[in-house]
Order: C-alpha cells, then sequence, then structure tokens
C-alpha cells in the first residue's frame, strides 16, 4: 500500500512578484517527519510557432539566472488571475513575436523542476500564422530579439547544447514527431493537469487580481 505523504505543517519564507517560497513538514515512510522546501508559481505557456515553411519562430532572451542570452519559445507566465492557458498562449504569441494563429493545439505538458518546484508549462503548437501589431516591450523584453529556424535545424541546435532552455527543448522535439506524422497534438479543451495553484490562490485570496504579480 503506498505512503500518503500527509503535511502536518507548513511555513512561508519568502514572497516574491513571480515566486513564493514555503516550507511543508511531511510525514515520511516509518512515520518520521522532514522539511521540504517549495518554490510557488503561477505556471506558463510557451508557443511552437510554424510557418508554412516548416519554421519555428524562437526568440533570444537575456536569462539573468545564467547571464547569458538563450534561445527560447514565446513563452509567459499564467499570471492575470483565472486566464486560460490559450488566451494566455494566444497573448504571449503576439506580445513576444508579433504573431497570430487560426490553429492551436497541446503539443506537451511539462513539469520543469519537481525536486522543488511547482512550475509546470503547457506548451502548444500553433500554425496558420499572421503577423500583429506586437506591443511596446519592457525589461528583459525590450532587447528580445525573433528569429526563424527550420524545425529541423532547431531540433539539431538542440541535440548540439545551442538550445537549452528546456521549456523550448521539450517543445521543439515533440514538434518534431508531430510534423513528422508520429504524433498529434492533443485538444487545446483538454484540463491542465498540473497547473500549480498555491501562490495564484493565495494572491486571489488577498484581492491581487487581476495582475498577481503586483504585490
Amino acid at each position: 500500500m503506498s505512503h500518503e505523504f500527509t503535511v502536518t505543517g507548513s511555513s512561508l519564507l519568502v514572497d516574491a512578484p513571480i515566486i513564493a517560497v514555503r516550507r511543508d513538514r511531511l510525514v515520511m515512510p516509518g512515520g518520521n517527519e522532514a522539511d521540504r522546501e517549495i518554490v510557488e508559481h503561477f505556471g506558463a505557456v510557451a508557443v511552437v510557432a510554424l510557418d508554412d515553411q516548416g519554421r519555428v519562430a524562437l526568440v533570444e532572451q537575456y536569462r539573468h539566472s545564467v547571464g547569458t542570452r538563450l534561445l527560447e519559445l514565446p513563452a509567459g507566465l499564467l499570471d492575470m488571475h483565472a486566464e486560460a492557458e490559450l488566451a494566455c498562449a494566444k497573448r504571449e504569441l503576439q506580445e513576444e513575436a508579433g504573431l497570430a494563429a487560426r490553429e492551436w493545439g497541446v503539443l506537451v505538458d511539462l513539469v520543469t523542476s519537481p525536486g522543488f518546484a511547482e512550475e509546470a508549462v503547457r506548451v502548444f503548437i500553433a500554425r496558420d500564422l499572421e503577423e500583429v501589431e506586437r506591443p511596446e516591450a519592457e525589461n528583459e523584453e525590450a532587447d528580445m530579439t525573433l528569429r526563424w529556424v527550420d524545425l529541423t535545424d532547431a531540433a539539431d541546435m538542440v541535440l548540439s547544447g545551442r538550445i537549452v532552455n528546456s521549456i523550448a527543448v521539450a517543445g521543439i522535439l515533440a514538434a518534431c514527431r508531430v510534423e513528422a506524422g508520429q504524433a498529434s497534438p492533443r485538444d487545446v479543451a483538454e484540463p491542465f493537469e498540473f497547473r500549480p495553484t498555491s501562490l495564484a490562490e493565495r494572491r486571489a485570496a488577498a484581492g491581487i487580481v487581476p495582475d498577481m504579480k503586483r504585490i
């Protein structure tokens, strides 16, 4: 019979705009208790946007945690209260790439760092693209550039270590299987089972809506 990891206590250690850190005390197999620190997160979406030439839209963005610019998929946080994943993906595709799409599917869901973080990401595939006006960018996004890369070349860049963002790695390789006819996207109405709720529910309860990172 599987052990149930019951939480006997919890405390908030850090409360920052886009993350929080809490400490849970869990009952372990055998009856002893141990602490586990969890990074709370809003969750996020990303988009593999493919044009009619088989190219994927990639953005190059500075990431301070690694001190360099990374090639990534257009992506963003689910930080607007009760915003649907698809609505967020459409917004981020416009904001980061100046694109809109008429065809959407769910490509892959991933939990990025389950050893310590709640972050989960839904990656969409988008086709039948058109250019739209991109809003004026702020902060790191003001330095962001857009690149079109052949999907097979992007997969080669993953395997050669030139694309290392985990969300981009998963999305690009999954899209290769779809484009090869080896898999099909899922319906956008399928529930996002792993979408985090801890941070969003606490911010909403405190009245921090619609933009839940404005604390």
